[in-house]
C-alpha cells in the first residue's frame, strides 16, 4: 500500500506497504440531485466516459510491496511493486479477455478482499450502461489517444513505489490493445523527460482530448496519492473536493475534481470514448461523474441476477456544480474569446464546430446540454 500524509506531515504506513493518499477531510456525505433530470438525458457531458476508480471517496487504495502475488501472466509490466486496483484489473482482465463491465468489478473487489484489502474498486460514467457489455479498452475505428500518469514522488516523504511500474504495465497492456500514441508522464528521466508537474500533467489532459471527434479512444490512467481538500468555490455540499496529487504539489497545488471534469470529462464530445482508470485513494467520484454502481459485494450479486444490471443515478453528484462550471466557460468566452477557452481548457468543447462558434453565446449552453 503506499504512504500517506496528514496534510503536510508522513503518515504510517498501512498493511500491504503503505496507501496512496495523501491525508485530508473525511468521507463526503453527498449532496441530493434531481433524478429526473439523468432519466431525461439532461447532461452536459456529451461523450461516452466511464471510470475505475480504486476504492471509496472514503477509503484508501494500496500500494503493494510486490505483486508476485496477485497472479499475473508472465511477462505482465515489471514486476515488483504495484498498485492494487491496476493489478487487479490486469489480472482479471488478461485471464478472461470475454469479462463484462460488472464481471471485471465483481472479479476485482472478490480478488482483493481475498487477499485481506479493504478497498472496493468502484465504476462510474457519464450515462447509464448495461453492465453486460463486454469490456473492452480497444479503440473503436477512429483515433485513439492514451495519457499514462504514475508518481512515486521520489526523495519525498510518503514516497512510492509501485505507480511508474503501474503506468508502464498499462502502456504494455493498452499497446497491445491497439494504441500507438501514448504519452508517459512518470518521475523517471530515464523513461520520459516529462516530469509529472501540476502543469505537465495539466497540459497532458489538453493533449489527450485536443480534436477528439466522434469514433475516436481516448485513455487515462493515473497512479499516485489521492486526497481530499477543503472545496474553495461552494459547489460541494461535503465542503470536500477530491484530488490528485502532482509531484510539485508542495508549491503548485493539487488537481482536483472540478479541474478533472472541466477539462478532461466536459470537452469529450458525443460519439467519442474516454476510459479511465484512477488508482488513488478517494477516487471513488474523482471525476464527478452522473451514473454510479454501488459497488459492494452485495449489490454486484444483487445486479448479476437482475438479468440487465444496470448503473444508477450517482447520489453524490450535483447539477450545481455542473452548472458552475458551464458558467466558468462562458465567463471565460466572453472575457478572451476562444483564446478564454483555451486557458480553461474548454475549446475542444468548440473544436470543428463553426456553426456552433458562431452561434454563441446562446449556443454555448445548448452545447453543454443545460
Amino acid at each position: 500500500a503506499q504512504g500517506g500524509y496528514q496534510g503536510q506531515y508522513p503518515a504510517q504506513q498501512q498493511g500491504h506497504g503503505g496507501t496512496r493518499e495523501m491525508r485530508g477531510l473525511d468521507q463526503p456525505s453527498g449532496a441530493g440531485f434531481d433524478d429526473s433530470a439523468l432519466e431525461r438525458g439532461d447532461t452536459p457531458i456529451k461523450g461516452d466516459v466511464r471510470m475505475i476508480s480504486g476504492c471509496l471517496d472514503n477509503q484508501t487504495s494500496a500500494d503493494v510491496g510486490n505483486v508476485a502475488g496477485f497472479g499475473l501472466p508472465p511477462g505482465t509490466g515489471p514486476g515488483g511493486a504495484g498498485g492494487a486496483c491496476t493489478n487487479a484489473l490486469l489480472r482479471s482482465v488478461l485471464k478472461n479477455e470475454q469479462v463484462t463491465w460488472l464481471h471485471l468489478l465483481q472479479t476485482m473487489q472478490e480478488f482483493l478482499k481475498a487477499k485481506g484489502y479493504t478497498q472496493i474498486p468502484q465504476l462510474s460514467c457519464s450515462h447509464n450502461m448495461n453492465l453486460d457489455t463486454p469490456f473492452s479498452l480497444r479503440p473503436a475505428g477512429g483515433k485513439a489517444k492514451a495519457l499514462l500518469v504514475g508518481i512515486n514522488y521520489r526523495g519525498q516523504q510518503g514516497e512510492l513505489h509501485g505507480c511508474i511500474n503501474d503506468a508502464v504495465a498499462m502502456k504494455q497492456y493498452i499497446t497491445n490493445q491497439g494504441y500507438s500514441n501514448i504519452r508517459l508522464i512518470v518521475d523517471d528521466s530515464s523513461l520520459t523527460d516529462l516530469a509529472p508537474t501540476k502543469a505537465n500533467i495539466l497540459k497532458g489532459i489538453q493533449w489527450l482530448v485536443e480534436g477528439a471527434q466522434a469514433g475516436d479512444t481516448l485513455f487515462f490512467h493515473y497512479s499516485g496519492h489521492g486526497s481530499q481538500v477543503a472545496d474553495k468555490n461552494s459547489d460541494e455540499a461535503d465542503k470536500k473536493d477530491e484530488t490528485i496529487i502532482p509531484v510539485d504539489y508542495r508549491s503548485a497545488g493539487q488537481i482536483t475534481d472540478d479541474m478533472l471534469y472541466q477539462q478532461l470529462v466536459l470537452p469529450v464530445p458525443q460519439g467519442a470514448h474516454l476510459y479511465s482508470v484512477m488508482d488513488c485513494c478517494h477516487s471513488g467520484t474523482v471525476l464527478d461523474l452522473p451514473y454510479t454502481l454501488i459497488a459492494h459485494s452485495g449489490e454486484l450479486q444483487m445486479e448479476a441476477q437482475s438479468g440487465s444490471p444496470q448503473l444508477h443515478p450517482n447520489p453524490k453528484f450535483d447539477l450545481k456544480k455542473v452548472l458552475k462550471a458551464a458558467k466558468k466557460v462562458f465567463q471565460a468566452f466572453q472575457e478572451g474569446g476562444l483564446a478564454g477557452l483555451v486557458k480553461v481548457g474548454a475549446d475542444q468543447l468548440f473544436s470543428g464546430n463553426k456553426e456552433l462558434v458562431d452561434q454563441l453565446p446562446g449556443g454555448m449552453f445548448s452545447r453543454l446540454g443545460i
